[in-house]
């Protein structure tokens, strides 16, 4: 057998016993006549011992060891003379009297260990060397730990898993799709999925009450740090529930994988309209981790000389605590940080309340100290609070205020990876208008139910219809959402109505699914959480790359494998696809 034991496992119980090891060798040691080998493998570290009075054969075969190669050893276990306390092996060593070399290895391209000295393009080239970092590992184990947790919290509440196809049709909503041409139909192409979502109401109308599966799904979008082209989600449906259900059931998943996994109580979530959400923190999925509302200053500013204010639609403010002893350069710095392209603020209004009850402000000809005084009582300030103001259309401008409090939260050291503070978003528009194509666009997807109550103005005033939808957001981030479904095939040809679908239209793409509902649709609804997202949050990493195997980089390549590439005139002939060559 190649061992009796991992690198990890020895511990001082084992004294005197033989051992057989197999791993990479991480570190050669040579003090005197006596040679140290560190060997890794998954599981630890074992430090090895070749004697001087080793065979000839071993000491030939220590010689020529390098960083990464592959041994087998047989030994004795001893006690460490010199304990080393950060490793869990660290009181053992093994006298080593059989060493074979199993695979040689090149110099890596960077070391192999957490603090590796390879930059993030070498170590995606070379991904598989990266694996075999520890601190790369473990983020792995702790997805795969969350994976196990979650299918067995969700087994034992009835939860049946189900597979679902990965060739799909491509829809017009949403994403942009992958799309793969079929060698059989030529000129027509399947898609990969953008997310199980018809398939998954497809079984609820099979009867199968409650689905889950951990699925890869596939959008063809621009990407950052939390997105790939590839990832994988949560996906759950019920029958028979209403919104209340939903959120029960998953809150509680949360709370399970929390506990089990980072040894934290969450506390009862509590739940924020789409409204309120976007009003007091400036988005959807507000970082409930400091204060610092978006307060409201529209009534209380405008009246005076001051013309920008008098012709803005929307006046708002945030107050930053103990930060009215900023300097001229700093709150520049803050100017130029809201007028990037990404945000697009014109500029930004200040305000100090000084430590002595005075104001300064860059609008103090326009303002007396009475009329700042009232601002600051309406932003709640103390003595030593800044109040920084942003102007604008309402919704164009609190989007502006959200990157604005985010980035004074991370000035301020406010934003705690090791904090957590989950909430429901609910109450969401169901339809969101589109400028440039003057249509209507469904806010999470065409099969969404609208509250109930809001059903007639569907018909006289889609916009201020609200969907019977939620997400659950976690330290700023959207990590899981959902919503009841619409499982009255009336319902549903008014909602592809308001999405400006032609009957023909709709037909030709969910015609399977409104059919299926002429045969008893049961009440349902459901929703799916970013597995990637999940788990580098509790990982405490920035970017899903690290808890991903095999990611994509920020242009959607496997620089590992040279993926994308070409194909071959051969395939493209098989598929019946003819290339249009450029001169």
């Amino acid at each position: 057998m190649y061992r009796t034991h991992t690198c990890g496992q020895l511990r001082m119980e084992n004294v005197n016993e033989s051992v057989c090891l197999s791993g990479w060798v991480q570190k050669v040691r040579k003090l005197g006549a006596m040679t140290f080998v560190d060997l890794r493998d998954r599981y630890g570290i074992t430090q090895l011992v070749v004697e001087e009075s080793a065979p000839e054969e071993i000491k030939a075969n220590v010689a020529k060891l390098g960083r990464e190669f592959v041994i087998q050893v047989k030994g004795t276990v001893i006690e460490r003379a010199s304990k080393n306390n950060k490793i869990p092996t660290g009181d053992i060593e093994i006298i080593v009297n059989e060493l074979n070399v199993l695979s040689e290895s090149e110099v890596p391209p960077f070391t192999i260990e957490d603090q590796t000295d390879g930059g993030d393009e070498i170590r995606m080239k070379y991904r598989y060397l990266d694996l075999r970092r520890s601190c790369v590992r473990k983020n792995l184990e702790l997805r795969h730990r969350m994976a196990q947790l979650t299918r067995n919290y969700l087994s034992n509440l009835n939860f049946i898993e189900v597979e679902t196809p990965v060739l799909i049709k491509s829809t017009p909503e949403g994403a942009r799709d992958f799309v793969v041409p079929s060698r059989m139909n030529q000129g027509q192409f399947y898609a990969l999925p953008q997310s199980p979502q018809t398939f998954k109401q497809l079984l609820m109308v099979s009867g199968f009450d409650r689905y889950f599966q951990i699925v890869k799904c596939f959008r063809d979008e621009d990407l950052r740090a939390d997105r790939q082209p590839e990832f994988t989600q949560i996906d759950c449906e019920m029958s028979f529930v209403e919104q209340e259900d939903v959120l029960e059931v998953f809150e509680g998943l949360i709370s399970h994988l929390f506990k089990e996994v980072r040894g934290v109580d969450i506390p009862k979530l509590e739940k924020m309209t789409w409204m309120d959400a976007m009003e007091q923190y400036g988005c959807d999925k507000p970082d409930l981790r400091f204060g610092m509302k978006i307060v409201d200053l529209t009534a209380v500013a405008k009246g005076k000389d001051f013309a920008v204010f008098n012709d803005a639609e929307y006046i708002g403010a945030i107050c930053a605590p103990k930060c009215a002893g900023y300097t001229r350069k700093q709150l520049d710095e803050l100017t130029e940080f809201v007028k990037r392209s990404q945000i697009g603020a014109k500029g930004l209004v200040y305000v100090k309340y000084n430590e002595d009850g005075t104001f300064k402000s860059s609008v103090d000809k326009f303002y007396t100290e009475a009329d700042l005084k009232v601002w600051a009582e309406t932003c709640k300030a103390e003595p030593g609070d800044l109040i920084l103001i942003l102007v604008g259309p309402k919704f164009k401008t609190l989007p502006q205020l959200c990157e604005l409090r985010l980035e004074m939260g991370n000035r301020l050291g406010l934003r705690d990876k090791d904090v957590f503070k989950p909430l429901w978003v609910v109450d969401f528009p169901l339809l969101e208008w589109d400028e440039e194509t003057q249509r209507f666009y469904a806010m999470h997807h065409p099969f969404t139910s609208p509250k109930p109550e809001d059903i007639p103005l569907m018909d006289t005033d889609p916009g201020k219809v609200r969907a019977n939808a939620y997400d659950m957001v976690i330290n700023g981030v959207e990590v899981g959402g959902g919503s009841i479904r619409i499982h009255d095939s009336a319902l549903q040809s008014k909602m592809f109505d308001c999405l400006g679908f032609t009957h023909e239209a709709a037909q030709a793409q969910f015609g399977f699914l409104m059919g299926a509902f002429k045969f008893g649709a049961p009440p349902h609804g459901g929703i799916a959480f970013g597995f990637d997202r999940l788990a580098s949050m509790f990982a405490g990493l920035d970017s899903i790359r690290d808890v991903i195997a095999f990611p994509k980089n920020n242009s959607g390549r496997d620089v590992m494998i040279d993926s994308p590439s070409e194909i071959s005139p051969e395939q493209f002939k098989e598929l019946g696809i003819q290339l249009k060559m450029e001169n």
